[in-house]
């Protein structure tokens, strides 16, 4: 794995993981009791955004450890990948 396929990688888990983070412990302007007129109640009253993007980059990082490692290993190779999908009829698209 080189430089920017680690980092497309680590971009990818990155994301992935801050759409799983952002509605923990979200609390909506329906929970609180606080409506604002012209918004909706499902419409976050405290969202902690700079907090769950700490949050998301620390998950994502082990992620990407555990990963990167596999990868770089080799403990599981693409000829393994092949193997197993073809065992299970999988096929890509032309």
């Amino acid at each position: 794995m080189n430089i920017v396929s680690g980092l497309v990688l680590y971009s990818v888990l990155w994301f992935m993981t801050y759409l799983v983070v952002i509605p923990i412990r979200l609390k909506t302007q329906g929970d609180v009791g606080e409506v604002i007129p012209g918004t909706h109640a499902g419409a976050p009253q405290v969202h902690n955004l700079r907090k769950k993007a700490v949050i998301t980059t620390l998950v994502a990082f082990v992620i990407w450890l555990v990963l990167a490692a596999i990868i770089i290993s080799g403990v599981i190779s693409l000829e393994a990948i092949d193997r197993w999908t073809a065992s299970t009829g999988w096929r890509p698209a032309n």
